[in-house]
C-alpha cells in the first residue's frame, strides 16, 4: 500500500517526558539526543509501514492503515529506545495509539489531517501516559486484542476521565517481558471513572 492512511486512521503520538528538563539539564547533548530519538522513532514507523506526518519538537504524529501495524511500531521503538545506550540521559518516551475517522486535507500535500475529535483523542492518551509506557485506546484493543505481537499483553487500566474529551476513554497498556511495565499515576493525569 503506497497511499497514506485516509478514512479510518490509526494514528501514534509521542512524547519524550520531561524533555524541557533533559534540555535544560543537557543542553550540549540535547541535540544529540534528540537526533537518536528521531532515527529510531522514523525507523521503527517506516518499518511498520507508517506514515510520519508531523515532527514537532520532540513528538511524533504517525497515521498507519492498521492498528497491528501502530502497535508493532510502538513495541519496536520502546525496545530500541530503552535498550538505547544513551550518553546523558535516558531518553524516556511515552506513546498513544487511537483509531478513528480522519481525512488529508489536501492530498497533494499530506501533512494535515481533519478529524479533530480523534487527533484529539489520540494526543489525550498520549499525554495520560509515562515515558517508557505505550497506551491503547479501546477501539485500538478491538482491532488487536486477537492478533498481540508474541510476548505482548494488554493491561486494563479501567476507564479514565481524559482532559478535554466528553466520554470516559477506557485506556490499555501494552506489556512485553523486555519493556517497562510498571508505572505509577499521579494524580490529576488521569482520573478513573467507575
Amino acid at each position: 500500500m503506497n497511499s497514506l492512511p485516509c478514512g479510518t486512521v490509526t494514528f501514534l503520538f509521542t512524547d519524550i517526558e520531561g524533555s524541557t528538563k533533559l534540555a535544560q539539564e543537557h543542553p550540549d547533548e540535547m541535540p544529540a539526543l534528540l537526533a537518536r530519538h528521531n532515527e529510531i522513532l522514523n525507523q521503527a514507523i517506516e518499518a511498520h509501514k507508517g506514515y510520519v506526518f508531523q515532527i514537532v519538537g520532540d513528538s511524533f504524529s504517525a497515521a498507519f492503515h492498521f492498528a497491528s501495524d501502530a502497535l508493532n511500531a510502538a513495541l519496536n521503538a520502546q525496545r530500541q529506545l530503552q535498550n538505547e545506550s544513551w550518553t546523558a540521559s535516558p531518553v524516556k518516551v511515552r506513546m498513544g495509539i487511537h483509531i478513528g475517522t480522519s481525512q488529508l486535507n489536501d492530498p497533494a500535500a499530506p501533512t494535515v489531517y481533519t478529524g479533530y475529535v480523534t487527533l484529539a483523542t489520540t494526543q489525550r492518551v498520549m499525554s495520560a501516559g509515562h515515558g517508557g509506557q505505550i497506551l491503547l485506546s479501546n477501539e485500538v484493543t478491538d482491532k488487536v486484542r486477537g492478533s498481540l505481537p508474541k510476548g505482548a499483553a494488554l493491561r486494563d487500566l479501567a476507564r479514565h476521565q481524559l482532559k478535554g474529551i466528553n466520554q470516559p476513554e477506557h485506556l490499555f497498556q501494552v506489556v512485553a517481558d523486555d519493556l517497562q511495565t510498571n508505572f505509577l499515576y499521579e494524580f490529576g493525569l488521569v482520573g478513573a471513572v467507575s
